[in-house]
């Protein structure tokens, strides 16, 4: 009979916020495994002696690198990937032997800890279970005497080692936070805080629980005094705003504060390059940015300024939110991607705004169908209606009509939303409707993710355009009776449609 693997949280360093169940099982197993650095020194084991027992055997699991530094073949990662399986090896040769292991892990096993990788290896083969602990971020929490989070707040948990710019939108996304894995991170994570203007609601907490914990704001710690074992708290700011008397954020006035306003930009289709010089200036001012997750990710982030990033299908709710927002006084960006008049966010917060007072500016943007007609020619030269498959707002019948009465007006259609996961029949159909009035030679461009990564720019025919081939991400131009398209010497496809209708 083979062994029992267990994954034991010991809490984050006092040896009394380990669970009872914790102790026990330490005190039971025929072999306490560890990690450590090549010093040969664990702290998770400091932790578990006071529990331990004499005649258990000790398997000590050694990193062979602490940074980035090796002369591996495999780099860093490569040596990091051998240690796990070297060190799985020796547990498996205890488990077939019939000994239960325990594998010390400091907080929870399953909160950035090594023990996950020996569970990944072993846990197919062998009876585990996993022992959660007290974790760091709860520790440094009750050290500070302040709530992580409450009521409907959002709380993130960050590693230090993302890149300053990243971690820096994503602070400025979140009410509270902890980042983790601080040492040689320090200065980044401190130009993040400041980047997202929470640098000075920051704490710093180092080996809380500890006897040598230590605690103070981030911005007032030296950067060359932080250990590995240290962390950046941002708490609970609606209990921040009542203990250090400061305004709730974001709550709204009874009545319009003077100066508040609502400004709906435009983003274009993709990066910066689409971005108009109004927008960029109008974004630039905004103390809130309010929209689309994604569409949010790709504001530039600035000192001082929230972000307020929300689903897909909620665009009543986000433009309340905007109003609230401006309604207290504050200058708030809600942003769209192409223009946010078509298909977008302009008539969610003009439907929304009624009788509260707040100034709305419409600041437009680069459509999708003119940036993917751009790519391919001149399709829409001549005249051309916009419409979007999607019947989550309005029914099938309405869509079906208008088609057929831009086709029998010869019109370019540019297509917006043609199809989704729970949308899987729209485009066929319009596809028929369509053959009612062209030729099944008619050009047909589907562009996808135009001015992203995956950009890719297609030009088919009506009759051979297949629906299979269409996502969420591409806008379809269907051509008129007039539309050319031709392949050019170098192997370019050009469609265009005439001025002229003789």
């Amino acid at each position: 009979m083979t062994g029992r693997l267990y994954g034991v949280g010991l809490g984050p360093g006092d040896p009394e916020l380990m669970t009872v169940k914790a102790a026990r099982l330490i005190g039971e197993a025929d072999v306490i495994a560890y990690h450590c650095a090549q010093h040969g020194r664990s702290i998770a084991r400091s932790v578990a002696e006071p529990y331990l027992r004499e005649g258990q055997l000790e398997e000590r699991l050694m990193y062979p690198v602490t940074t980035e530094t090796t002369d591996h073949p495999g780099g860093y990662e490569g040596a990091i990937a051998d240690f796990y399986e070297l060190s799985a090896k020796k547990l498996a040769e205890h488990l077939d032997a019939g000994r239960d292991v325990v594998v010390l892990a400091e907080g929870d096993p399953f909160f950035y800890g090594s023990y996950m990788y020996m569970h990944e290896r072993l846990a197919g083969r062998y009876e585990a279970e996993v022992v959660p602990g007290v974790t760091s971020v709860s520790a440094a929490s009750a050290v500070l005497g302040r709530p992580l989070v409450q009521r409907d707040e959002v709380l993130t948990v960050l590693p230090g080692t993302l890149p300053a710019p990243e971690l820096a939108r994503r602070l400025a996304d979140t009410e509270a936070a902890a980042v983790l894995k601080l040492g040689r991170t320090f200065g980044s994570v401190r130009e993040a805080l400041a980047e997202a203007g929470k640098l000075d609601d920051a704490w710093y907490i180092e080996r809380a629980t500890w006897g040598q914990q230590r605690v103070a704001p981030f911005a007032e710690v030296d950067p060359e005094s932080a250990p590995y074992f240290s962390l950046a708290l941002l708490p609970s700011p609606a209990y921040t705003s009542r203990v250090d008397g400061e305004p709730a954020p974001h709550a709204p006035a009874a009545v319009p504060v003077e100066g508040g306003e609502v400004v709906v930009i435009g983003l274009g289709p993709a990066g910066p390059e689409w971005l108009t010089p109004e927008a960029s200036a109008e974004l630039e001012a905004a103390e809130h940015i309010v929209g689309y997750g994604p569409y949010v990710a790709r504001v530039p982030q600035r000192a001082g300024q929230q972000r307020h990033a929300s689903g897909n299908r909620v665009e009543a709710e986000r433009a309340v939110e905007a109003l609230q927002l401006a309604a207290s006084g504050a200058k708030v960006a809600v942003v769209s991607s192409g223009d946010p008049g078509v298909f977008a966010m302009a008539s969610a917060v003009l439907e929304q705004v009624k009788d509260t007072g707040v100034r709305v500016r419409i600041v437009p943007g680069v459509t999708a169908a003119q940036a993917a007609a751009a790519r391919i020619g001149a399709p829409l030269g001549h005249d051309y209606c916009v419409l979007s498959l999607s019947d989550r707002l309005k029914p099938w019948e309405i869509i079906e009509r208008r088609l057929d009465a831009a086709g029998a007006a010869d019109l370019v259609l540019a297509l917006y939303n043609p199809a989704s996961r729970t949308r899987l029949t729209q485009l066929a159909n319009a596809r028929e409707v369509l053959l009612r009035h062209r030729e099944p030679g008619t050009p047909v461009v589907v562009a996808r993710d135009v001015g992203g990564p995956e950009e890719d720019i297609r030009v088919t025919t009506l009759g051979e355009l297949d629906p299979a081939t269409v996502d969420m991400r591409c806008l379809l131009i269907v051509g008129s009776s007039r539309t050319v398209a031709e392949q050019r010497p170098d192997g370019r496809s050009v469609v265009w449609t005439p001025r002229s209708y003789s």
